[in-house]
């Protein structure tokens, strides 16, 4: 595939939960500095329209496909000539998704459905099926949102056919309100959490060999742990995002970066789209880095929580949240 050198931008956002409005006000505002400052392709946030906890108000942020989300996607691409994308809660054929919009310059729409949700996003939607690699006049795109950066399943599907991929993180770390007690027993955990966050575009970039665009989200946030399947139960859970808002080329190298600690921003940089040799291999495990056992089964645990809501209420809840979006705008 051969290279061709673009400016690309991924901002940093600090959000609310369920308040699509003021997060779109906020995200155009840092998307639009990016574009004034010469960015051609900028990467927004996984759920840029909502940070995700354990807790009803992110049922409001479920839009339909035709929304004021896509719909400042396509004029800032249009407006500015660039290449844009971000991801959000989709509601269609009756399930909700977590879908990443890629928009051209001339409008044009790709969609990335997330493969799997991670712990309690689970409560909120369910898996795509796409394979994520996009055809567009910049050659092959691949979106991989957060966790699916550090799958191998997402690396062998993305192999030799992507010469760009753009990524978005809601990356959260251990709580900071269990006791010390907990937190001091949890902390080897919660250090290579961090590492894992810190890490992760590298470690696509270089089993792909393709540079890694990714965007989070920054600031506290409070939400529930839910404490079993079948259960609406929860407990208590204040938390923090970590990891970096960062730019890395094909060999996993750190072109530019923002700590989650700096706050909202942009961070830029002059980036070679196209392949190079890979420097680390793809193995037949399911993680790339592999997981601490504590981390599996929080993983685990989380994940048979958030489904078993799901099915029960988030479904319904997301889905009509969407279908009274469509009608207040239909009266507009």
């Amino acid at each position: 595939m051969p290279n061709a050198k673009r400016r690309i931008a991924a901002v940093q956002l600090k959000a609310e939960l369920g308040d699509v409005s003021a997060n779109l006000e906020r995200v155009e505002r840092l998307a639009k500095e990016a574009l004034d400052a010469g960015a051609e392709v900028v990467a927004l946030p996984e759920f840029f329209t909502s940070r995700i906890a354990f807790d009803q108000r992110v049922h409001d942020a479920v839009l339909p496909p035709s929304n004021e989300a896509v719909d400042l996607l396509v004029r800032l691409a249009k407006q500015y000539g660039s290449w844009i994308g971000g991801s959000m809660l989709i509601a269609e054929g009756g399930e909700v998704y977590n879908r990443y919009y890629f928009v051209e310059p001339d409008g044009q729409l790709h969609a990335h459905d997330k493969d799997l949700p991670t712990m309690w996003e689970n409560a909120f939607y369910g898996p795509g099926k796409d394979d994520g690699v996009f055809e567009t006049s910049l050659g092959g795109i691949g979106a991989a949102v957060c966790w699916e950066l550090i799958r191998n399943q997402t690396a062998r599907r993305m192999k030799g056919r992507v010469g760009l991929v753009v990524s978005g993180t809601h990356w959260w770390t251990l709580p900071s309100n269990w006791s010390v007690l907990v937190n001091r027993g949890f902390a080897a955990l919660g250090q290579y959490n961090r590492y894992l966050s810190e890490q992760a575009p590298s470690e696509l970039a270089r089993r792909i060999g393709a540079p890694v665009v990714q965007a989070s989200h920054c600031g506290e946030f409070s939400g529930g742990f839910m404490l079993s399947p079948g259960f609406s139960a929860s407990v208590p859970y204040d938390t923090h995002y970590v990891g970096c808002t960062q730019i890395v080329d094909g060999q996993g190298q750190v072109l530019a970066q923002r700590r989650t600690s700096e706050g909202p921003g942009v961070v830029m940089a002059e980036v070679d789209i196209g392949s190079v040799p890979v420097t680390e291999e793809i193995t037949d495990r399911f993680w790339l880095p592999n997981h601490a056992l504590l981390m599996k089964a929080y993983w685990h645990h989380q994940n048979l929580c958030g489904k078993s809501y799901y099915r029960r209420h988030g479904r319904a809840a997301g889905t009509l949240a969407a279908q009274r979006y469509e009608q207040s705008r239909g009266h507009k």
